[in-house]
């Protein structure tokens, strides 16, 4: 198919006039161009295009013929017709020029590849010509149109008269007929006596000859169509007879398709009229109609005025239209519209404004169709040379392969060719290389390689090749996508995209001694192309081999019997349609016994067509394939399927079939000798289809996707596409009689398609794309038109053909094809584009549907897995008002939401809580989005959690119709770890122990415990809260510590306050060792085994402690770490700060044995107050912490070189290498760090103890035992501690020995907490006063884990708990807060 490219080109004539060119007419083979204005007749070349000659007319000539108005060439070139105003035809002799002179001659390089052939100053120089008049004729009446007739030219004047005279006047003189005697009718049936046109007084205003119909298509001045044929050979007076188009009055132009056998009228209300002439009454019908639609052009449709020209490209495959008012349309041949310039960025400017659409006085097409020549007509008066200046455009236009070399049918490559490039789709060429190395037969290319990317790979063509043999007439892509071959005027060349190299013929005289006549084509690495060799004056089929250098002496070749005129080939065989209307069938098989690559060609068929085809000219493609009528029959013959088992012809749009003839007696193959095999003969030939454009059908075979690879694919213009289908019975159960073996099922596209894949159920095409540029000047043509470019496109057709299935009643077939293809990544698409086309068609419908498709399609998609998926997306793509329409066919949402739940597929139920929103009460909303929201946070899909209790809120504060607020949590990802470490500030110790005092700045903004009722929060937010303190206690019971960090920082959930409050319920354990044990589990931490050499440990005993704290402790001075947190803390904090700061400062240094058990790392901690600004949110980030890690755990090459001075032994190096064993994945640590922590600041002595137990840090039990003494510590955990620690010894002994150094390391801990006194403590001190608003917390503020080095006991100076006091940083709460409620506390931590 012609897409438009680039910007038009301006043709700047050399010579001054005043006159206005206004008619432009190419000769027959279009090289040569006559330019005709009021007294001048130019001649133009196309290529280069310049100005060759013009005449102009004398002043006495110009008064006594009057101006020029038409003009006409005779068909050899020889000479050309002018008509003159005063009713004279003027015949010019072109003459040319010595053979020694031309006009333009091309200069090379030096050492350029120069051609110094007989035929090498026509192919490439501008000839000069010269313009010799013969004498006038007068035929004393206006003449109204002329026409060419081999050696005739046909005249018709305004008098009603057809004049027929010779081109050589004076020998032949001139006939003239009277319309008013030809009889017109109906159709040709009934003209003899019928009823007569009466056309007195009627004259023809234009006229067209179209060879293939042998008659002239005519519009006559009343504006009635007509089409005049003769009887006989020659056309006299008494033996035409013509026919009448009924209903018709406003024609103006015509244009006839002599490929196709079409004439295109022209009509004053804007449309173009596309007629054919029946083959058995010979009336006109109308075939269709060419006309913008009010959908795409909804400001210019009915405002084109008349047509002013159409007018079909040379190879009949796209025709363009123009109106008075301007612009360019063009559309396929059979009405598929490709480009008009009177929407989009044509018609207006970048800022919106309205252009003036191009008015065009005349045009035509170039050679090959690869420019169209455009004359624009201006009003009004202006300047000499501003008129010169606009004289001619040249538009560009780029096709497809397929409109003259229809021999790719079978391949799944779209190949664009313009004047001097190639456009290939295609992937990785290493690739597809590899592939074509190892195997001969076709394979799938894959989705990637044809839709990986929207850009084409484009090809110039070779200048040597172009400069001799312009135009390209062929050009083939080989199914790979790696080798393309182009032929011109004369030989051929071919290119590699895996090699980016051209092969040219390297003996000049061989490429011209040949020329391509039926096209050229790909089989494996051979070229085969189909051309007339001018020495021999024989047509050959010849075959090129790839890899060998483009010479005769590689080539096979054999000898044809009459001319080709179009070539194929399928697998092993190549198929030609010859002039003689016959078709050979000719097999290629691969030669071994010669050193070089070739092949042996072989006749295997003759099939004579003549009894069917009126013309040889009328058959657009040629294909063989394996398809026919009976496939459906058994799915157990795929050897049948390899086979070529029917020809395709396309006559003129319409699709014959001719299948093999299996009605005689059939011969088992292993009775017949395998150099003997005869082929069947072929049956009379059936009609598959009218108004074919394209064929594709495939050679590949593939048993998963039958429907699809056995289908025929057909593109029918303005009618869209159409398949073939095969329809195979199931499980190999017999057909059913009534059931066709196949059906042809037509769906509507919104692409021009150029290839399609069989197997990817894809549509390939192409589009035009426009790009405005606003250039200085408004007249510049840049300004004028868009930049032009071609885009690569694809569309889905699945869902039109299960569709088209379904309304068939055919279910099982459509379910077959259906899950053929369920693999394909946009199956789910397919199916809900299905349900959302038949929704809009049936929803929106004015009209009652007696037999709704809608439950069918339904009841069609829950065969599939993904029907909640369908539905719901379908559903939120779809306006509300049809939901209820949808839901009536598929079934109630809340049903659909349960199944979801069931299924665990809770994204999808979240969407359905969506359609619930709108279509139920709040009340149901809350039901299901709590359900919901209890799944989500079971199965930890957080950011769905995020979404649930937004989505709770907004329901609770009725703003369920907007989309409720963001949190202010930062949304992590689930993976799993606590990932709320990356943008923020904290790192927490590897050994706390190994860090100084007065390196941390923790501080605390500590809350009144408070219920949620104090904050004025929503029944909502409590109920939310409720659901998360549900889910926190369940997974503190389960012990799953992991998931309990996780959610906690994924929802900002306070857990430090949650377990203040439950401290003394859910947060206690009851048995020590299955939780160390689960705690293992859960992190992934190995249990620990007894190095050999611990009794002499070195670390043990603390050789290398000193070298490793002091060089960890200079990696960041602790001022600076003070400085930089002190600028972002609020100043009220400040003060407090540094007092406790102080405090800390006291504590010893000193380190503890057990601090390399963890091994030397620093992590630094910063914890500020978060203000809370009014905020309501229930949830509040509690746990804002980041990790930025100063090393890298176990990463011991980052130690100094102080370190390596150190003389470890090899039994010294056993322990490390033991204890790195010992240790869990550094994510894990991280983890329990920073539950280590958490639990301390609440007060859960019983886990600090078991996660102090796991990492085994003797610091961290030292200090809970240390604070075991204090009186606000409750009896039953000091009981719970010591009973625990106990079991754990004892677990130790018997089942885990690994544990046994670090609890004898921790020893003197033990036996200090046998001794502890069991103290009773009063219940009140837990209990906040209703009075208190900022008093002391009575919860246990315990420093910091990492302050593991405190062996003295906290200051005690003043009341139970005042070591916390310096913290407790809280900007003073409002005097309005109600009584705090019992156990209810809210401890915030940033």
């Amino acid at each position: 198919m012609y897409f438009l490219s680039g910007w038009p080109r301006r043709l700047l004539c050399p010579l001054r006039s005043s006159e206005r060119p206004f008619l432009i007419e190419p000769s027959a083979q279009r090289f040569y161009l006559a330019v005709l204005s009021e007294t001048q007749i130019s001649i133009w070349f196309s290529r280069p295009s310049v100005l060759i000659v013009s005449y102009i007319e004398s002043g006495k000539a110009a008064a006594q013929f009057g101006f020029y108005q038409l003009v006409e060439w005779k068909p050899d070139d020889s000479m050309i017709a002018v008509t003159a105003a005063n009713g004279y035809v003027l015949l010019f002799d072109i003459i040319g020029g010595s053979d020694e002179k031309c006009l333009y001659e091309p200069v090379y390089p030096k050492g350029a590849r120069v051609k110094v052939t007989p035929a090498y100053k026509e192919e490439q120089c501008a000839p000069a010509l010269t313009l010799e008049m013969k004498k006038p004729i007068d035929l004393e009446a206006p003449i109204s149109c002329l026409q060419t007739l081999q050696e005739d030219l046909l005249v018709a004047t305004a008098d009603g008269y057809l004049h027929m005279l010779h081109w050589d006047s004076v020998s032949n003189g001139r006939r003239a007929v009277n319309l008013c005697t030809i009889p017109f009718s109906l159709d040709l049936q009934s003209s003899r006596g019928g009823p007569c046109l009466d056309l007195n007084g009627v004259h023809i205003r234009e006229m067209e000859y179209c060879a293939t119909l042998d008659g002239f298509a005519v519009v006559f001045n009343d504006g009635r169509l007509g089409f005049i044929t003769p009887t006989a050979n020659r056309l006299a007076t008494d033996q035409l007879q013509g026919v009448w188009a009924a209903d018709v009055s406003d024609g103006t132009c015509v244009a006839v398709n002599n490929k196709y056998r079409l004439m295109a009228f022209g009509c004053a209300s804007g449309s173009v009229l596309v007629y054919m002439i029946d083959s058995s009454t010979g009336s006109m019908q109308l075939s269709h109609k060419l006309e913008l639609t009010p959908k795409h052009y909804p400001d210019i449709w009915n405002k084109t005025g008349a047509v002013k020209m159409v007018r079909w490209s040379p190879d009949c495959s796209v025709v363009m239209v123009t109106w008075d008012c301007g612009g360019l349309s063009l559309w396929s041949v059979f009405g598929a519209h490709l480009i008009c310039t009177l929407g989009e960025d044509f018609s207006c400017h970048s800022d919106g404004t309205k252009k003036e659409p191009l008015k065009i006085s005349s045009m035509s097409w170039g050679v090959e169709g690869y420019h169209l020549w455009v004359i624009c007509s201006t009003d009004g008066a202006e300047g000499d040379e501003k008129l010169q200046q606009t004289g001619i455009l040249q538009f560009q236009f780029i096709k497809s392969a397929l409109t003259v070399n229809p021999c790719t049918s079978n391949q799944e490559q779209v190949l664009l060719h313009g004047e001097d490039r190639l456009y290939l789709t295609c992937g990785d060429p290493t690739q597809a290389h590899s592939v074509s190395d190892k195997t001969s037969t076709p394979l799938s290319q894959g989705l990637s390689t044809l839709l990986g990317h929207k850009h084409w790979q484009v090809v110039q063509i070779h200048s040597t090749y172009l400069e001799t043999n312009w135009p390209i007439r062929f050009a083939a892509i080989d199914w790979s996508g790696q080798c393309v071959a182009v032929a011109g005027r004369r030989g051929f060349a071919h290119y590699s995209l895996y090699t980016r190299k051209w092969k040219l013929f390297g003996n000049v005289t061989q490429e011209q001694n040949m020329t391509v006549t039926g096209g050229l084509t790909w089989w494996d690495d051979f070229v085969v192309v189909a051309c007339y060799n001018f020495i021999d004056r024989q047509e050959e089929l010849r075959l090129y081999v790839r890899t060998s250098n483009l010479d005769n002496v590689f080539a096979s070749v054999t000898k044809l019997q009459a001319d080709t005129l179009l070539l194929n080939v399928f697998r092993n065989v190549v198929i030609l349609f010859r002039a003689d209307c016959s078709i050979c069938l000719y097999s290629i098989e691969r030669r071994h016994d010669s050193p070089n690559p070739s092949v042996s060609v072989e006749l295997l068929q003759e099939v004579s067509m003549s009894r069917y085809i009126p013309h040889p000219g009328l058959v657009v493609s040629v294909t063989l394939t394996s398809v026919r009528t009976e496939t459906g029959i058994t799915l157990k013959a795929p050897q049948q399927a390899c086979s070529a088992e029917s020809i395709l012809l396309n006559l003129a749009g319409q699709l014959i079939m001719l299948q093999r003839d299996r009605s005689g007696p059939q011969v088992r193959e292993k009775d017949t000798p395998a150099n003997q095999t005869k082929l069947l003969p072929f049956c009379p030939p059936v009609v598959l289809a009218q108004c074919v454009e394209n064929v594709w059908t495939t050679c590949r075979s593939n048993r998963k996707k039958r429907h699809l690879m056995e289908a025929l694919w057909l593109s029918c213009g303005e009618a869209g596409m159409k398949v073939w289908l095969p329809l195979f019975p199931r499980d190999h159960r017999k057909p059913h009689s009534f059931l066709s073996r196949r059906i042809m099922l037509p769906f509507h596209i919104n692409i021009y398609p150029l290839t399609v894949l069989f197997e990817d159920a894809l549509i390939l095409g192409a589009s035009n794309e426009t790009a405005v540029f606003d250039g200085t000047g408004s007249s510049s043509l840049e300004a004028l038109f868009p930049f032009c470019t071609v885009e690569r496109t694809s569309q889905i057709y699945l869902h039109h053909i299960l569709r088209q299935l379904l309304v068939r009643n055919l279910g099982e077939q459509a379910l077959m094809l259906a899950q053929s293809c369920a693999t394909l990544p946009y199956f789910p698409h397919v199916l809900e584009l299905m349900v959302h086309v038949v929704l809009e068609e049936e929803a929106t419908s004015r009209e009652p549907i007696p037999d709704p498709l809608l439950p069918t399609v339904a009841k069609f998609v829950t065969e599939f897995p993904l029907f909640l998926q369908t539905i719901v997306h379908c559903a939120r793509k779809t306006e509300y008002a049809l939901w209820n329409y949808l839901f009536a066919a598929v079934g109630n949402p809340k049903d659909l939401f349960e199944e979801c739940l069931m299924a665990q597929d809770l994204d999808t139920a979240a969407s359905y809580l969506i359609i619930l929103q709108n279509m139920e009460v709040p009340a149901v909303s809350r039901q299901h989005a709590t359900l919901l929201f209890n799944t989500a946070l079971e199965q930890g899909k957080w950011d769905l959690c995020r979404h649930m209790i937004r989505f709770l809120k907004a329901i609770g504060s009725g703003e369920s119709e907007t989309p409720p607020s963001t949190p202010t949590t930062q949304e992590q990802s689930s993976t799993g770890g606590f990932e709320f470490f990356r943008n923020r500030s904290i790192s927490l110790s590897q050994s706390a122990d190994s860090i100084a005092g007065g390196k941390f700045n923790l501080q605390k903004a500590l809350s009144v415990p408070s219920g949620p009722s104090s904050k004025g929060d929503s029944a909502e937010n409590l109920y939310i809260d409720m659901m998360l303190w549900r889910h926190a206690r369940h997974l503190l019971e389960q012990v799953r510590l992991r998931d309990l960090g996780c959610f906690s920082a994924q929802l900002g959930f306070e857990l430090i306050g949650w377990l203040c409050r439950e401290r003394t319920r859910v947060a206690r354990i009851d048995d020590f060792v299955a939780a160390l044990k689960c705690l293992h589990k859960d992190f992934l931490w190995p249990f620990p085994v007894i190095p050999a050499c611990s009794i002499s440990s070195p670390l043990k005993n603390g050789r290398c402690r000193p070298v490793l704290s002091s060089r960890l402790l200079k990696s960041q001075s602790a001022d600076s770490l003070l400085n930089s947190d002190m600028d972002t803390t609020p100043p009220q904090v400040t003060t407090a700060n540094h007092s406790w700061l102080d405090s800390l400062g006291e504590v010893s240094k000193e380190l503890d044995s057990a601090s390399s058990h963890g091994g030397p790392q620093t992590h630094e901690a910063f914890l500020s107050p978060l203000i809370n600004k009014g905020e309501e949110c229930s949830i509040g980030s509690a746990t804002d912490l980041t990790e930025t890690s100063s090393m890298v755990d176990g990463d011991w090459t980052m130690v100094d070189e102080n370190f390596s001075t150190l003389s470890l032994s090899q039994s010294e190096l056993e322990h490390i290498s033991m204890e790195l064993a010992n240790k869990g994945p550094h994510k894990s640590q991280v983890q329990l760090r920073y539950l280590l922590h958490v639990f301390m600041e609440a007060g859960c002595l019983e886990w600090c103890v078991v996660i102090g137990l796991i990492l085994r840090d003797a610091g961290v039990i030292k200090q809970v035992v240390g604070f075991l003494d204090s009186p606000e510590v409750p009896a039953e955990t000091v009981q719970s501690i010591r009973a625990g620690l106990k079991a754990v010894d004892l677990w130790a002994s018997s089942d885990c020995l690994g544990y046994k150094p670090f609890l004898n390391l921790i020893g003197p801990q033990l036996l200090k907490l046998l001794e502890v006194p069991v103290e009773q403590v009063q219940a009140e001190a837990f209990q906040p006063t209703g009075e208190s608003k900022l008093s002391d917390p009575p919860l246990l503020l315990l420093p910091r884990a990492e302050e593991l080095t405190a062996a003295h006991p906290l200051p005690s100076d003043g009341p139970a708990g005042a070591s916390a006091r310096p913290l407790d940083d809280t900007p003073p709460q409002p005097e309005e807060q109600e009584p705090l409620e019992e156990g209810s506390y809210d401890c915030t931590l940033s």
